[in-house]
């Protein structure tokens, strides 16, 4: 317990640290005084003019990611060895500040500590551009050179020119939240996908600063008849063209991420945002490397993650079987490893070229890592042409293997809603999948261990009967027989579009189609990508690879920029500059990453040994009959017992004020999952009302 204490803190104190030297970064201290001294201390032979930013706002950041890996592992040390015990109500720390605050259109769910950090980072943006502007204005060293010009335009280009400055304060945030195998988002609690909304709200402000940058140099040439300016790429200074290229770069990732393009037309916003390195490189070179120093450690950290996913996603995932559902619902079920371990609520990305070679798509995991310790599951429905295409694929009578791929399964470091006296589940249509291995956990917990688990109330809507079929995935389909009887579970389903049990003949419409696929020597078990000691081997990787990078920069620095710099009295190419730079940094986490994962990949070969069922099981009645008046024989007790717990609802939708308000246990954990008007009422529902009770829980499950 000291020991991950200690970590956070030092953790604590160096994030701190960082964000001081945030906020001194434009003062006129330490643009006239500290630069001064401590270009003194970094020897330009060595390192050059970027040193103090590699120092001060790169170093920080990387020594957090490792301590975050070490504190990561010695968590999952300690509860691996730890044994559960009779759990009591506990204290909400802090849960005021969790608490939803406002349900503010295209920011969605904001809480009040997230309300706070909304209004210091945009306080900071704000902070650098007036202190920037105040800074020019009093030291106006540069406005001789346009003398001729008239004050109100030397004043509009120095606006202009100081909105780029303060963009690149939002740069150095915005990678942060999207890398998957991130150290440092556990230390806070979140996990890539729940920080999605804080990539698109930083994502907003890059957008905005960098166009009214750009949009402002455009005026201020037009105005001054210097429209020539726009084809300038300086070897010795700012690159004006690579700043519009990265500016176009940009608006086409900006159009095409609002809401309605990634939920109607996924396709287009999925390929143009994946011109983010196009525009990041552009960037690069527009503001030069000392400027690159500062936003360095997203960037370094993302490119670090993405290499290893590419290495992950390079062997195909074995496909164990599929469940097709009568309501069109399809469980996918994928081999993998004993030393792959996951919690609840974590997403696996999948990616079937025979559909699309580029394309990702993310889904939440049903499948229970102690339930089912050598399968992992994901469910789908048809919801968009990749969907359906896969849907298809599956279906087919013809098909005897899938060439699939994927990255993960990423998710939070440890869940907390066990710790809740009762737990609400409020769900609409597929939005259920993310519970289901909630449930599943619940339901193990209860077998296996002497601890309280909490009473579950989960409350779906679906449109049709048939959707009911759903419900069925809250057991696996093959595992130990499950014993509800230890567990108090109520489920409540709404019908929200017929008014009566359809109806239909059992015997054709409700029958699961579960297909089973022999092994394949071309595919092989999903495994984790570093090893059973994930943590500690990212944590060598990070330290090695930026070490390894500082050497090469010194060695490069030393021996054929500098003496080109300054021996020949010329300026170093800005472009190569950066060239040199981009190409270190790449070279030395392919180097590292790919020796850590081979030695991974071998020692997992050698230890774990996979032994497949290939049996055909014959197509089973769907206890999802029962539930919209259908009939068949249900001999399973725990398909009995979910029957039992399960009351239809047909022709409205559920009163989620009434439902929650009739909590009346003393610690009551609320999630939603589902439509996101649905997610706003329920957040709305637990902020409104006066119990302190309610705990709404944010767990971001779709984009």
């Amino acid at each position: 317990m000291i020991s991950l204490t200690l970590i956070k803190v030092i953790s604590a104190l160096i994030f701190l640290g960082w964000m001081v030297v945030w906020i001194v970064l434009p003062m006129e201290i330490f643009k006239y005084t500290w630069i001064p001294n401590l270009s003194k201390t970094f020897n330009p032979t060595y390192i050059g003019g970027q040193g103090i930013n590699l120092f001060f706002l790169t170093f920080p950041v990387m020594l957090i990611s490792v301590l975050g890996c070490i504190y990561l592992h010695l968590k999952n040390k300690k509860e691996s060895s730890l044994k559960s015990t009779t759990s009591s109500p506990q204290k909400h720390h802090l849960a005021i500040l969790r608490r939803p605050l406002v349900v503010m259109g295209p920011l969605g769910v904001v809480t009040t500590m997230e309300l706070v950090f909304l209004v210091m980072g945009i306080a900071l943006v704000c902070w650098h551009f007036g202190h920037y502007y105040y800074v020019s204005v009093k030291h106006p060293y540069m406005m001789h050179k346009r003398a001729h010009q008239e004050k109100w335009q030397r004043e509009f280009r120095s606006i202009s020119l100081r909105l780029g400055y303060a963009s690149n304060i939002s740069w150095a945030f915005v990678f942060f939240p999207v890398i998957r195998l991130s150290s440092i988002l556990p230390l806070v609690g979140l996990t890539s996908e729940s920080s999605i909304k804080y990539h698109i709200w930083i994502g907003q402000v890059v957008m905005i600063t960098s166009a009214l940058h750009s949009a402002g140099f455009v005026i201020y040439w037009a105005i001054v008849n210097e429209m020539y300016e726009m084809l300038d790429w300086s070897k010795t200074h700012v690159s004006n063209l690579a700043g519009e290229i990265s500016w176009v770069f940009l608006i086409a990732m900006w159009v095409t991420s609002f809401a309605y393009t990634r939920r109607k037309k996924f396709e287009v916003f999925f390929y143009t945002h994946q011109l983010y390195g196009l525009a990041t490189f552009f960037y690069a070179v527009h503001i030069g490397v000392a400027w690159t120093m500062q936003i360095l450690p997203g960037i370094f950290l993302f490119t670090l993650d993405r290499y290893l996913r590419y290495l992950q996603s390079r062997s195909h995932a074995r496909l164990v079987s599929v469940r097709v559902l009568p309501c069109g619902t399809v469980e996918m079920t994928f081999s993998k490893t004993r030393g792959v371990r996951y919690n609840v609520t974590s997403n696996l990305f999948l990616s079937v070229p025979k559909i699309s070679t580029l394309q990702w798509h993310p889904f939440t995991v049903s499948s229970n890592n102690n339930m089912e310790p050598d399968r992992l599951s994901i469910v789908f429905k048809t919801g968009g042409s990749w969907t359906t295409k896969l849907y298809k694929q599956l279906c087919s009578s013809s098909l005897d293997r899938l060439e699939a791929s994927v990255e993960g399964p990423y998710g939070p470091a440890s869940t907390s809603f066990l710790k809740h006296e009762a737990l609400v589940l409020i769900s609409g249509g597929s939005g259920i999948t993310p519970f289901i291995s909630i449930i599943r956990e619940i339901i193990h917990q209860s077998n296996t261990e002497k601890g309280q688990v909490p009473n579950i109330l989960l409350v779906c809507a679906f449109k049709h009967a048939v959707d009911l079929t759903m419900l069925d995935l809250l057991l696996p389909a093959e595992s130990t027989p499950a014993d509800l009887s230890n567990i108090k579970l109520e489920i409540q389903a709404y019908i929200t579009q017929e008014d009566h049990p359809p109806a239909f003949d059992s015997q054709n419409n409700m029958i699961v189609q579960t297909k089973w696929f022999k092994p394949n020597p071309l595919d092989s078990p999903i495994t984790p990508v570093l090893g059973h000691n994930s943590w500690l081997c990212l944590c060598f990787i990070i330290a090695s690879s930026f070490i390894l990078f500082l050497v090469l920069l010194g060695l490069v620095t030393q021996y054929h920029i500098f003496p080109i710099d300054k021996g020949t009295n010329k300026t170093y190419d800005f472009t190569i500059w950066v060239l040199w730079d981009t190409f270190l940094m790449c070279i030395s986490i392919i180097l590292i990453s790919s020796i850590v994962f081979l030695l991974q990949k071998r020692k997992i070969a050698l230890e774990e040994k996979q032994v497949m069922n290939v049996d055909v099981p014959t197509p089973v009645t769907s206890p999802g009959s029962w539930l919209c008046g259908g009939g068949g024989e249900l001999e399973s007790l725990p398909y009995q017992s979910l029957v039992q717990a399960t009351q239809v609802h047909y022709g409205g939708r559920p009163n989620l004020q009434k439902i929650l308000l009739e909590c009346k246990e003393e610690d009551v954990g609320v999630m939603a999952s589902g439509p996101r008007g649905l997610r706003h009422d329920v957040a709305r529902v637990c902020s409104s009302c006066g119990e302190t009770n309610l705990h709404f829980e944010y767990l971001s499950f779709n984009w």
